[in-house]
């Protein structure tokens, strides 16, 4: 080992782990990882170009005597038990006002018990999330860092330094005491799990609505993602449909099995959700949908039942792809304003004091739901606004794309395709900014079976009633 004293520590030199230290290493700064596997170890020395300031180890001790006080190191391994294993491993070799980060997909739960447990034995905790998959690691990730803010002053200037970059800004910013970046990372996926639900929900009718080719399908989203659309997950979807398959005659997107993965943290959106309580049916929906392409042999066996076939969208081609657009863009507008209300919800709920402002500011770049909707956003939370729906450019937005994404749907069920990320984008609209619901029925059920009481709109008061008087 030379006598280096380095800035910064990573355990797990995955490609994510080893990315962000080549990153930080172009950025001036030296970088020392940690794994146990010799063969990451050559690589990220090698793709460092054998510099002494790019070091990897085999010991969490070789690695911690190597960096300068404070020490700051990041975990990035697999979410539950490895990370608490790698916390253990660590302590030993650790002094108060070292900093820990867990830069992975944990669940904000078990951030809030670490920080805890790690405070109590003097060394700093911090749940950061990361955005941007390898490339963006390598070249620049959307970063939204939570808890000690103290912590965060030292490791400010590594994170501006290799983050994206939006008109010179950098995309990163400290987003709130507690477990608030793991918070904002998990609602990030959230809206990434609706989006892209969407997505495919316009693929499906385009392809067996519309019987566009995959040429066709391409140009398509080429299309869309300009102007008000433009973003990265239209951009890789164009891209997608050129990609030939290479072991067989054909594009590769058709010899995919329609089963997709998840890894949790649409889940745990979902989930705090219905803890906070926060309606965010867009979100919940694309999770739903996840969980039925999963069950395919089910799938299979009620199709050979019910021979339910999507049908050809009888329209005109293209009076019908502009509205299926305009129906995109009131879906995805509606995916980012539950996402930001969940988030606003549990800051306060969890008192994690999040801006907002800057979760949007962060979002703009690197990460996955990047788009040109966000400045749109950001214009909003500078002002104090409590409601995003209340902001008159997005209502004039969704007002816009309502009649589009009412036809889209109609259209669709009435052919037997399944669009559920719109149909609970409108559903949602319609219900939220709607002043009377047929919800005092459902409290007047309530009161009937289980006695659970009720209010009444013309008088103040807890009220119940004997309804079997009725019978």
């Amino acid at each position: 080992m030379n006598n280096i004293k380095y800035d910064f520590g990573m355990v797990g030199l995955g490609t994510m782990g080893s990315n962000l230290l080549l990153n930080m290493s172009d950025h001036g700064f030296s970088v020392i990882g940690y794994d146990k596997n010799p063969a990451q170890i050559k690589k990220l020395e090698e793709a460092g170009g054998n510099k002494p300031t790019v070091k990897g180890v085999d010991t969490a001790e070789k690695m911690v005597s190597a960096l300068k006080h404070p020490r700051i190191i990041m975990m990035l391994v697999p979410a539950g038990k490895p990370v608490d294993s790698v916390i253990s491993d660590l302590l030993p070799f650790l002094s108060k006002g070292d900093i820990i980060i867990d830069g992975g997909n944990s669940h904000y739960i078990d951030t809030l018990t670490r920080i805890k447990t790690l405070n109590d034995a003097g060394i700093h905790f911090m749940g950061i999330g990361i955005s941007g998959g390898e490339d963006g690691a390598r070249n620049g990730p959307s970063i939204m860092p939570g808890g000690d803010k103290t912590a965060y002053g030292y490791m400010a200037p590594i994170l501006e330094a290799i983050s994206a970059k939006v008109n010179g800004e950098p995309c990163v910013a400290y987003l709130g005491l507690g477990a608030a970046g793991h918070y904002v990372k998990m609602v990030h996926n959230g809206i990434e799990y609706a989006i892209m639900q969407s997505i495919s929900e316009c693929y499906d009718i385009l392809k067996n609505g519309l019987h566009l080719n995959n040429d066709e399908l391409s140009q398509v989203f080429q299309e869309w993602n300009k102007g008000e659309l433009k973003s990265f997950l239209l951009e890789i979807t164009a891209l997608i449909f050129k990609k030939k398959d290479d072991s067989s005659q054909g594009f590769l997107v058709d010899k995919i099995l329609d089963k997709a993965g998840a890894k949790g943290t649409g889940q745990w959106t979902s989930e705090s959700g219905l803890d906070l309580p926060m309606p965010i049916p867009t979100i919940d929906s694309a999770v739903m949908m996840r969980t039925i392409s999963s069950r395919k042999d089910e799938r299979i066996k009620l199709h050979q039942i019910y021979r339910y076939e999507p049908k050809k969208i009888e329209a005109n081609k293209d009076e019908f792809i502009k509205e299926l657009k305009d129906a995109f863009y009131f879906t995805m507008m509606i995916s980012y304003i539950q996402g930001l209300a969940i988030i606003e919800q549990a800051s306060s709920e969890l008192n994690m004091n999040i801006p907002l402002h800057d979760v949007v500011k962060v979002w703009r770049g690197g990460c996955i739901i990047r788009s040109e909707m966000l400045p749109l956003f950001m214009d909003v939370f500078k002002s104090d606004v409590k409601n995003v729906l209340e902001n008159n450019a997005i209502k004039t937005k969704l007002l816009e794309k309502l009649p589009a994404i009412k036809s889209v749907i109609s259209k669709a069920v009435n052919a037997n395709f399944p669009p559920v990320a719109m149909m609970s984008s409108l559903g949602y609209f319609n219900s939220i900014v709607r002043e009377k619901l047929p919800t005092n029925l459902i409290q007047a059920q309530r009161d009937f079976f289980g006695a659970h009481t009720y209010q009444r709109n013309d008088k103040e008061g807890i009220f119940h009633t004997i309804w079997e008087t009725v019978l």
